[in-house]
């Protein structure tokens, strides 16, 4: 676990620095692929608590109290979702698991946003969310799959 969570960390600080080149606000969310792995090897409550450390830390991190707000409400809107269902596709599909909790992890940036701003015009960003939610989550667990794969390649 306490390696899961180095890299998960790392990826996010790393991933954090790198300036958005397209549409400002929307990152790859690399270190999801963690939470997928911890998720497939390790069960639910220890990638939660991956995923708590990582958003504490990371918030510390990088220093910002915006981080922990967002990254805090998509990050769990995300868990949720992919805990109830990623046992409901096989393991060639995460990717699939993926995807659904990237739209809930834009969900939840989004819902934040709306309350921190106190406006629902926020909402009006929706669609290329989830555009990049659909793209992003793909990648990311894709990469999963294959990192998964290669783990029970290793097992054997």
């Amino acid at each position: 676990m306490s390696i899961l969570t180095a890299l998960a960390l790392i990826v996010f600080i790393i991933e954090a620095q790198i300036p958005s080149l397209t549409i400002p606000g929307i990152k790859l969310g690399l270190a999801n692929i963690i939470t997928l792995i911890a998720l497939v090897f390790l069960g639910r409550k220890q990638a939660g608590m991956i995923l708590a450390v990582r958003i504490i830390l990371g918030s510390i991190f990088v220093g910002s109290v915006g981080t922990i707000v967002f990254s805090g409400t998509g990050g769990v809107l995300c868990y949720i979702v992919m805990s109830l269902t990623v046992y409901r596709f096989p393991p060639q599909q995460l990717w699939v698991v993926s995807v659904l909790g990237a739209i809930a992890h834009n969900t939840g940036q989004l819902l934040a946003a709306a309350l921190v701003m106190r406006t629902l015009a926020v909402f009006a960003y929706t669609p290329v969310l989830l555009i990049s939610a659909v793209i992003s989550g793909g990648f990311t667990g894709l990469c999963a799959v294959y990192i998964c794969k290669y783990q029970k390649w290793i097992k054997k």
